[in-house]
């Protein structure tokens, strides 16, 4: 079986719900120990307004470390033409564009509508250069928290316009909720495929216990790259109810039985897990940290 790529998303997706300041000399150390233990795809953090995400004030300084790091493709969320400036401007490795496929949660979002998000989205996309790589995330493909489930006939004819705005770019179908069912997952990851080829990630929360099913089923339908927060840590402040991205280690542990290569240290892994897990603060989550079984590697 082919390998997969884990793209970590506990420095941004898993910090950006903690009440209190998570301060810059702990987030970069969660990228330390995340970088050690093999990763090599971060979401460092994201260049938002600080006034309604203060936990991503200090986001230039993390990247800034995280850049020194060998071989670590350094991501950071850009929700608008500012967000973009920064990024460039800090040397961001690749580009985090989102949207929502809901038109409730995207105004609640990003205060806005889907078709001004789209057309905002796009310009940026053009005017990227061309060494900077893009991701295009697509929040609330499976469940809204506004709006319910989300008919798979109505995903279809967003990820076709997202596909046709620029051939390189990675999309993301995220699981904003944690709510999508495994053959939800399959089908809508499996027709955005036949559409768009082999580019789609898949991002995936585990509110409902779901999270590590659904990450096989999406490479079961052909997606190679999977997002998860070491520790479970995350949640979105406007997707109530919703709790932490699914579990790094949990998602290696998996990808191992099923002998998919990671390129991760799994001792390592759990040694930062338990370190992402303890940020004061956090929402921890995930199952393999209380397997003694596993927590023998790392002894």
């Amino acid at each position: 079986m082919t390998g997969v790529s884990i793209s970590e998303v506990a420095p941004r997706d898993g910090l950006q719900s903690i009440g209190a300041f998570v301060p810059t000399e702990t987030k970069i150390a969660m990228v330390r120990a995340l970088h050690a233990a093999g990763l090599r795809r971060m979401e460092v953090g994201s260049f938002v307004s600080p006034k309604h995400v203060p936990q991503m004030a200090d986001t230039a300084a993390v990247l800034a470390a995280a850049k020194t790091l060998p071989g670590l493709e350094c991501c950071v969320l850009v929700p608008n033409r500012r967000g973009f400036d920064l990024a460039l401007q800090h040397g961001a490795h690749r580009l985090g564009l989102f949207m929502s496929a809901t038109e409730q949660h995207n105004l609640a979002n990003l205060n806005m509508t889907r078709e001004a998000s789209f057309d905002a989205l796009t310009a940026i996309i053009r005017d990227t250069p061309r060494d900077v790589a893009i991701r295009f995330n697509l929040s609330c493909v499976f469940h809204c928290p506004f709006e319910g489930v989300v008919p798979e006939a109505a995903i279809q004819p967003l990820v076709e316009r997202i596909v046709a705005i620029d051939p390189r770019m990675e999309i993301a179908l995220c699981d904003t909720t944690g709510n999508a069912a495994p053959d939800q997952v399959a089908r809508v990851m499996r027709a955005a495929i036949v559409v768009g080829g082999p580019r789609f990630a898949y991002h995936g929360h585990d509110t409902y216990g779901m999270g590590v099913a659904n990450v096989a089923a999406a490479y079961e339908a052909g997606v190679r790259v999977i997002d998860s927060a070491a520790g479970g840590l995350g949640g979105c402040p406007f997707a109530p109810g919703a709790t932490g991205n699914v579990a790094t280690e949990d998602v290696a542990w998996m990808f191992a039985r099923m002998g998919v290569a990671t390129g991760i240290d799994y001792p390592a892994l759990l040694v930062a897990a338990d370190y992402c897990a303890g940020v004061p603060g956090g929402t921890p989550g995930g199952r393999m940290r209380g397997v003694p079984a596993a927590r023998r590697l790392a002894a």
